[in-house]
């Protein structure tokens, strides 16, 4: 018998979940760089970029809340999140951080003001809420970015950041399998540096998806092994290049076991990135303080 202990930390799930993940339910076209029947790892033909931008974005529930008004209890979240983005290059930089806070519900109600800040109404009591509310943020950030010369890493996928440019999703773990099995395979064949082909997902938007090995231990067949995307806005040749460039560059920013949990996946710019942005929400016993204490006056 052999073991093999993951060093991804098991408090954010497994980074793939083997015999649960699901068939996607998106159409997925494996021919547009190579044939199916030609699938291998590749090396990148591109250098590394630099400077890099990441473009990463956390979230913390605050409080839940009870509104009664007229006889009637509804529920909502209290919420803080934040987005900000990371250049690294010679340096590396923390730049244009925002805070919001919100109070999500359904019900009829107003915003709540706070010695930390006010929790503007968003009228949405599902806690998905939050997390469209923290992907717009994202968004609005990547949408400022001087892009000349520089790789843009959103974390997460590509939806909401769809252009032409040099902006990629970045997905570190693994819910649902794209590939027929013998596609997948290569997966599995990666050196650390490689990619997959290119392969075309289609739902109710369209992007290049490319598999990609990052250095580190290798316990098991999908160990270290992330996802990018990259909008079909682009021409397949701009795709190629875009992944070429995310695979000779990603590997140099791969984190380790003993400083980092989500290890090699969650990027060391991108753990430094949340590190800051947590920081930046307060700490969450003052705040759930505040709102108690605006609640009751």
């Amino acid at each position: 018998m052999k073991l093999a202990i993951e060093p991804w930390d098991p408090e954010f799930g497994p980074s793939f979940q083997a015999k649960e993940m699901e068939p996607t339910e998106a159409t997925v076209d494996p021919g547009v760089e190579v044939a199916p029947d030609k699938w291998k790892p590749l090396v990148p033909k591109a250098p590394p970029a630099s400077p890099v931008v990441f473009v990463d974005g956390v979230r913390r529930i605050d409080a839940r809340v009870w509104v009664t008004a007229d006889g009637t209890t509804s529920s909502g979240v209290c919420a803080s999140y934040a987005a900000g983005t990371l250049e690294a290059g010679a340096t590396a930089e923390v730049r244009d951080i925002e805070v919001r806070r919100g109070f999500f519900t359904s019900a009829s109600a107003k915003g709540i003001a706070t010695s930390v800040g006010t929790y503007e109404l968003i009228a949405d009591e599902d806690e998905q809420g939050v997390q469209k509310s923290l992907r717009n943020l994202e968004t609005e950030l990547a949408s400022r970015l001087v892009r000349a010369g520089r790789l843009i890493v959103v974390d997460g996928p590509l939806s909401g950041h769809r252009r032409t440019d040099a902006t990629i999703g970045y997905i570190k773990s693994h819910r649902v399998t794209y590939l027929e099995e013998a596609l997948t395979r290569t997966i599995h064949a990666l050196g650390p540096g490689e990619r997959t082909p290119l392969f075309l997902t289609t739902t109710s938007w369209s992007r290049y998806s490319s598999y990609l090995r990052l250095p580190g231990p290798q316990a098991h067949p999908w160990a270290g092994i992330v996802r990018i995307e990259v909008a079909a806005e682009a021409r397949l040749e701009e795709a190629k290049l875009l992944a070429d460039t995310a695979a000779a560059t990603l590997p140099r920013y791969a984190s380790v076991p003993l400083k980092e949990t989500r290890a090699p996946q969650n990027l060391f710019p991108i753990g430094g990135l949340e590190r800051e942005l947590r920081r930046r929400l307060g700490d969450a016993a003052l705040v759930h303080r505040a709102l108690r204490v605006a609640a009751a006056g």
